[in-house]
């Protein structure tokens, strides 16, 4: 068995016996511990659905089938199963193996899934596509517990069990989604695995399976005493089979040989089939199931003491989260809600402190955000944590629930820019374009840590909707920042922004947004080292942009560049432009160059390759500059 894993097997396993399936399972854990230990990546999950993997790949034919995987970080055994195991020591990098099904990838990866909540319904089109082409083949879903808390998955199972489509899914329960799961949905489920009946199910299910009849007319019979086996002894509520599906389990997700037959079984039914497995997150490497949100996603660590190998300052997120902490003492009005992300909001702290005030709504960002309106309007602040790729899923909340009302909601857009090895599904490349043209939604952008707990402290004090977007990965203190007493919520001025580097007769000004400051001051030392007189302002404000700034930089300027770790389609730069577009007598007279994302979706790597790649770090801004500037003479 040895060494299989590195070779493309998915047409080997089909034809291989119990014994050497179990063998590859302990062979496929060993490379996933001793890989995402040299790269980082998300590993609790993967450990954790390793017998569901193997058995997917014995009953189905993947390439054939068509198998959706909810979230689509769980799929590093599959990759490994189908020829991508010798790519692991480029996983998440550059160039590299994408940590999500990618279809650019393989055949087998047959739906970019980096979101939760949304296979079921991808997955019912796949099959009724199916349906109407003609076509013959099974299609299956594996969806988390913790994407139960998405309402999405329900307009899926529901539409599905109506039309009684023929799909199965595959419903993985580990009690947790990135942290724990909330709601009565995960109380649901709890009384599922708790259900006195569960042990003694597990050995009759096996019994119960041999009997169905595989062909014949007395199929739908015997397959019907197996599901009212199941129904009647370990389902109170009976909600799946409510919503039109034909419920199985719950059944142990480690014992490979119940998976094979009941996924056998399920092949062989008509309509839509949920099978509920009980699986452990980080199952096999002990410290990942001790601490499994830690190694939800975790960097390169040492694979004996579970330790990482980079010491990290404190984060963006951690920052917001001590933000919390401190007004949480001064104002009783203050409340978070994120969804399903506590500890990576960096409100794990907050969370235990002020647990009246804290709320974990789930992967259920629509939800989130009408909820926290509920809140100010009922006289609270809310303060919502969620990360700008998931944000957008909420955008007519945003829209219609908050802004159309002016309530004083505060959006703390984290993961903002580039999110490094998540890619495509990740990058928070989005936020400017979809939230600036919102009218009454105050945009901001912090350039460091001081300046994040600054704009905190000023949306707290005000009275309208606001959001305050801010990068993964470690917030810097800028030198050129003033002294932390300073930071009141008055220092502040709406719609201002800060000029960093002044002086007159300049050549070019740069108007930075957030995170890209820091770039825009080692660009202009690069070009005032090269006799380019060049300016630095911080933007601060997103919306509504510094017109004044923007026309007095003009003024004196022969060119203004803008620069924001966002797609140039709808950021930070074009209301720039519209500024300088409406002002007959400066639009021609100083040259405006946008520089941010292209019009296109960034693949996966880490930051600064990307930066350097698409000429965003400082000496790709002072090559853009310089050469902007030759077109000019």
């Amino acid at each position: 068995m040895a060494g299989l894993i590195r070779k493309d097997i998915r047409s080997k396993i089909k034809k291989m016996s119990r014994r050497n399936l179990e063998l590859l399972t302990y062979e496929i854990r060993d490379f996933l511990i001793s890989s995402v230990s040299v790269t980082g990546g998300h590993l609790s999950s993967n450990l954790g659905v390793v017998e569901l993997t193997v058995a997917l790949h014995h009953v189905f034919d993947v390439d054939r089938d068509r198998v959706v995987w909810d979230v689509g970080h769980q799929v590093y055994a599959h990759k490994m199963l189908t020829g991508r195991a010798g790519m692991f020591n480029t996983l998440r990098q550059y160039g590299g193996v994408s940590g999500f099904p990618d279809t650019g990838e393989d055949p087998s990866d047959v739906y970019n899934s980096g979101h939760s909540s949304s296979s079921i319904s991808a997955a019912m089109g796949l099959a009724e596509a199916r349906d109407i082409n003609g076509e013959d083949h099974h299609v299956v879903v594996v969806i988390g517990d913790g994407a139960l808390s998405g309402g999405l998955a329900y307009e899926g199972l529901n539409n599905a069990g109506n039309r009684q489509t023929r799909m199965i899914v595959v419903l993985n329960d580990n009690e947790t989604s990135i942290a724990d799961n909330t709601g009565s949905v995960s109380q649901y489920l709890s009384k599922l695995r708790a259900s006195r009946q569960y042990q003694s199910v597990k050995n009759v299910l096996r019994e119960q399976i041999s009997k169905i009849p595989r062909v014949g007319e007395s199929m739908a019979q015997g397959a019907d005493r197996m599901r009212n086996l199941m129904r009647f002894a370990v389902v109170p509520g009976e909600l799946f089979e409510e919503l039109g599906f034909n419920y199985y389990g719950p059944i142990d997700g480690h014992n490979l040989s119940d998976l094979i037959e009941l996924l056998e079984a399920a092949k062989h039914l008509d309509g839509p089939v949920l099978i509920h497995i009980i699986t452990k997150k980080g199952r096999g490497y002990l410290n990942a199931e001790k601490n499994p949100d830690r190694f939800n996603l975790i960097g390169p660590f040492d694979p004996e003491t579970g330790s990482r190998n980079e010491k990290e300052g404190k984060s963006w997120s951690g920052a917001a989260g001590e933000t919390m902490m401190e007004l949480a003492e001064q104002d009783e009005r203050l409340v978070c809600v994120c969804a399903a992300m506590t500890y990576n909001s960096g409100l794990d702290k907050f969370a235990e402190s002020y647990y009246k005030h804290f709320f974990d709504v789930g992967l259920a960002e629509a939800h989130a955000v009408t909820f926290a309106a509920g809140l100010a309007a009922g006289g609270l602040r809310p303060f919502v944590f969620i990360r700008s790729a998931f944000l957008q899923r909420a955008y007519d909340q945003i829209l219609h629930d908050v802004c159309q009302q002016g309530l004083p909601v505060v959006f703390m857009v984290d993961h903002a820019g580039l999110a490094g090895g998540d890619g495509k599904a990740h990058h928070g490349l989005f936020d400017l374009s979809f939230l600036t043209h919102i009218p009454g939604l105050a945009v901001l952008a912090p350039k460091d840590a001081d300046e994040l707990r600054q704009m905190v402290l000023w949306a707290l004090a005000g009275d309208r909707p606001a959001a305050i977007r801010y990068p993964k990965g470690e917030a810097p203190l800028l030198p050129v920042a003033p002294k932390r007493a300073k930071y009141t919520a008055k220092a502040l001025k709406f719609g201002k922004s800060e000029k960093l580097i002044t002086g007159k007769d300049k050549t070019a000004e740069i108007f930075a947004v957030g995170n890209m400051v820091q770039t825009a001051l080692d660009a202009a030392e690069i070009l005032n080292k090269d006799g380019i007189k060049t300016g630095v302002v911080n933007a601060r404000f997103a919306s509504p942009v510094d017109e004044a700034a923007i026309l007095e930089a003009a003024k004196q300027n022969r060119v203004i560049v803008t620069l924001e770790d966002n797609a140039v389609k709808g950021g930070f730069g074009e209301k720039a432009a519209a500024v300088l577009a409406a002002n007959t007598e400066l639009r021609e007279k100083a040259r405006l160059l946008n520089l941010g994302w292209p019009d296109e979706y960034i693949e996966h790597g880490d930051a600064r390759d990307l930066l350097k790649v698409y000429k965003l770090d400082a000496e790709g801004l002072a090559e853009s500059i310089k050469a902007f500037l030759d077109t000019d003479k």
